[in-house]
């Protein structure tokens, strides 16, 4: 018989094969292709309009591996679509490097026992009730949101709802937007469980991921916690997902197949016919216009666990409180970090800049370094000795020849938080002082350094927005924002609401325990109101303005962006393919094209880069028309399309 296999490759379509064995949509099958032998998938339907005489090969195979379930298979087909990618790539999300991973010894799933131990944590009144809504229809598909001040106890109450789903014998899926945050995670997950979850990012050892892969497929292994690409694991009987800080812009994949893991995740469940819950303390624009239009329901926490209140709020003025040179840090900073450090509090100073300074240049020849494959600064990273591009990874030591004679003199422009640890260190020589960024955070002994913050055993954190994603740091009631100017500026769509966030976030983390919290904010701005407005305990109010200047500027989420950035190592020859490709596609098109214009970071890893924006109804005809045009259209050979539906980052 004639099967349609498709294939974890390029192809928008599955490849005919002759079978003599019986096979079902869903079944895993190894067959010839090309020279070599692959893994691939019977689809749900054929290759459409091919009428080409080729001899037709034979399914070498089929693996002992339960099958792709019918629901998640529509799901692919409809990711493809969405995303303007080939159907190929997106089951290629679904293998673990090309690969399926047959049916192990049972033993091998044993360290992810799904035997749920009975726990004596109690929930509030408050926690009760918004339990018992997450809960109303927890049988079929609905998008419930749990918004809850930071430290309300939100976490609990959505490991309730998941603990009767696993009660059920299904599935359940909790999705965090960084790796970072697995550890501290999982071991509240086995305290609430007693239970070991499967963790999943791209940290995790190869043999690993093969047994959770496995275990995942035959419902051996109850709950993943996972990264973006867990979303993607072949469930056998997924019964609930959970999308925490669904808000953060992590969930955006930028790099390969581009898609925002929040939003896929509940066409997901909706696929699959399942709740999926949203949890955060400041919904994301699109979360919040559709609790708005009631096709989300909401449960809310106002309490932070324990009656703890939320931290008080002070503005250091740095017009009256003068910055002494190349200091970052005023006298009055110094003073109040100085009273909390005297009654044991920790403190944190926040700034959202990697490195040591993000901008060198010479003192005699005035050139800056900037990355010779980027149009981009290079950031100096004391702690290696180097000079680094964020974007492509190039590094250079100081040590340059001056245009003018000998040597650069060097200049440094601007803290990262190297620098502001540095100042920190002279500031506070005796204190116990730790970096806090994705270059620290990453690495092995990250779990030992989080143990020691927990612990009180370091005084002074100096921190990046890492910091801000779901940490809990018990002693914790100081923080200075060493400077809200520099962060609020930028022109960007998403500003206001990131801003908006992040200091949500961030002040999330302090008074946790009852203690008395205070938030410092140095700015020149005068402002006050911006920060009030940024800090207001009811960020539904900031979010309702926010949302009424998109509906009046049509932007999303009441109209559809599609970005469409195209690379080449010809800058010429690159604006004029541009422009034609505008011109091919604008009369096929039902959206409006903007551009072409050069991105704003014009030339990555030495390739050339052009924006297009699309923007139109939100409605699928829009990718649907420009997938058609994209595939009638040839490009001059060296010049790459990359396709980003409901674009987040405009870089």
């Amino acid at each position: 018989m004639k099967v349609p296999i498709l294939l974890p490759n390029i192809f928008n379509h599955p490849f005919t094969y002759e079978s003599n064995i019986n096979l079902k949509v869903g079944d895993y099958v190894v067959v010839p292709f090309g020279k070599s032998k692959i893994t691939g998938v019977v689809w749900d339907e054929f290759e459409k309009g091919n009428n080409r005489n080729f001899k037709i090969k034979t399914v070498l195979r089929k693996l002992n591996v339960s099958p792709l379930k019918k629901t998640t298979i529509k799901f692919l087909n409809w990711f493809a679509e969405y995303n303007i990618i080939p159907k190929g790539m997106a089951l290629k999300l679904v293998l673990l490097s090309n690969n399926a991973i047959e049916i192990l010894d049972k033993d091998t799933y044993k360290i992810f026992d799904s035997n749920i131990k009975i726990n004596s944590i109690k929930l509030s009144e408050e926690q009760k009730k918004s339990l018992q809504k997450m809960n109303i229809s927890n049988e079929k598909f609905r998008v419930h949101v749990l918004q809850g001040t930071t430290g309300s106890g939100k976490t609990i109450v959505y490991f309730s709802a998941l603990k009767s789903i696993i009660k059920k014998g299904l599935q359940g899926l909790i999705l965090l937007p960084e790796i970072g945050l697995t550890g501290q995670f999982e071991k509240k997950f086995i305290e609430f469980f007693g239970i070991t979850p499967a963790i999943w990012h791209s940290g995790i050892s190869k043999k690993k991921k093969e047994v959770i892969w496995s275990g995942v497929t035959n419902g051996e292994i109850k709950v993943v916690i996972g990264a973006r690409s867990s979303l993607f694991l072949p469930f056998k009987k997924l019964g609930l997902i959970i999308v925490d800080e669904e808000h953060d812009q992590s969930y955006k994949q930028d790099e390969g197949v581009t898609y925002n893991a929040r939003d896929m995740a509940i066409s997901r469940a909706s696929f699959e016919n399942i709740p999926i819950n949203l949890i955060t303390a400041v919904p994301s624009i699109e979360t919040f216009e559709n609790i708005q239009k009631e096709k989300y329901s909401i449960s809310r926490l106002e309490q932070r666990y324990q009656n703890a209140s939320l931290p008080n709020y002070e503005i250091i003025n740095l017009n009256e409180n003068k910055l002494e040179k190349q200091s970052w840090l005023s006298n009055k900073i110094i003073d109040k970090v100085n009273f909390h450090l005297d009654k044991n509090d920790q403190v944190l100073f926040f700034l959202n800049r990697r490195g040591f300074s993000p901008h060198v240049l010479c003192n005699k020849c005035f050139n800056s370094y900037t990355c010779p494959n980027c149009s981009i600064n290079l950031v100096y990273h004391k702690n290696k000795n180097n000079l680094l591009c964020h974007y492509c990874g190039f590094k250079s030591s100081l040590k340059r020849p001056c245009k003018k004679n000998g040597n650069c003199e060097i200049i440094f422009s601007g803290p990262g938080v190297e620098r502001i640890s540095e100042e920190v260190k002279k500031k506070f020589p005796t204190k116990k002082i730790e970096i806090f960024s994705s270059d620290t955070m990453n690495k092995k002994d990250s779990s030992t350094k989080l143990e020691k913050i927990i612990n009180n055993e370091v005084q002074i954190l100096v921190g990046t927005q890492l910091i801000s994603k779901g940490f809990h740091f018990p002693s914790l009631n100081c923080i200075v924002v060493v400077d809200i100017d520099l962060s609020s500026q930028g022109h960007d769509l998403r500003g206001v609401e990131k801003n908006l966030q992040l200091y949500h976030q961030l002040s999330g983390r302090a008074g946790r325990t009852g203690k008395p919290a205070t938030v410092y904010f140095q700015t020149y701005n005068n402002d006050a109101k911006m920060i009030s407005d940024l800090t207001n305990s009811n960020p539904d109010i900031f979010l309702g303005k926010e949302l009424h200047i998109r509906k009046q500027n049509k932007l999303p989420p009441f109209q559809r962006f599609i970005s469409l950035i195209l690379t080449g190592e010809s800058e010429v020859k690159l604006e004029k393919e541009a422009y034609k490709f505008k011109d091919f596609i604008e009369d096929k098109l039902t959206g409006k094209i903007l551009g072409p214009v050069s991105a704003p970071i014009f030339r990555i890893k030495k390739r050339y880069r052009i924006r297009l924006l699309i923007r139109g109804v939100k409605t699928l005809k829009l990718q649907n028309s420009l997938a058609v045009a994209i595939q009638n259209y040839k490009f001059q050979p060296g010049i790459k399309l990359s396709v980003d539906v409901d674009p987040i980052n405009f870089n």
